[in-house]
């Protein structure tokens, strides 16, 4: 990570609640990203600024930044694969990668994935460092679960304490 980078990300849950219908596929076997705390979720970006700036101009920025995108909502009926990762795929996608776009630009030194992806891929990791065999099996089962809808009216700040991911915040994206 960049100078003035860390473990930090916004992040939109992915139901009411925070929890989709296809949670329970997701579990700390598949995802080393649960097993750390982080419930499903597409991020919005990461990483964020270190967490010692993350002081009440920042939540105010942020509070600013977002409140201007509406609140929408979010479809998801497919898989899709990264490197390594099985993942659900958010429809349509345009609103988070508003989101990304809107923060990165308010924060250019923190760009997202750290610059290291000419294109962001917004999507909810179901598995990450599986086996072929298992990713199959896994995105098997999920297809009779699917589709499931999700109202995104928020995004998280999460702050990864060493061990653990946590909550920091929340902002309201408008009504």
């Amino acid at each position: 990570m960049g100078p003035g980078l860390s473990p930090t990300c916004l992040t939109g849950p992915t139901a009411t609640g925070r929890r989709p219908t296809a949670e329970p596929r997701r579990t700390t076997a598949f995802d080393p990203s649960a097993q750390a705390g982080v419930p499903a979720h597409v991020t919005v970006l990461f990483p964020f600024l270190e967490e010692s700036r993350t002081d009440e101009l920042v939540h105010l920025a942020l509070a600013d930044v977002l409140s201007r995108h509406q609140a929408f909502d979010l479809r998801f009926e497919r898989c899709g694969r990264l490197p390594e990762v099985l993942y659900l795929a958010p429809e349509p996608d345009t609103p988070l990668r508003r989101l990304t776009e809107a923060i990165a630009d308010r924060w250019p030194e923190a760009p997202p994935y750290g610059g290291r992806f000419a294109e962001i891929v917004p999507h909810l990791t179901i598995a990450q460092g599986q086996e072929d065999a298992d990713v199959e099996e896994i995105e098997a089962d999920l297809a009779g679960r699917l589709p499931f809808t999700s109202h995104v009216a928020s995004v998280e700040l999460m702050v990864h304490d060493g061990v653990k991911w946590q909550e920091r915040a929340s902002f309201a994206l408008g009504e």
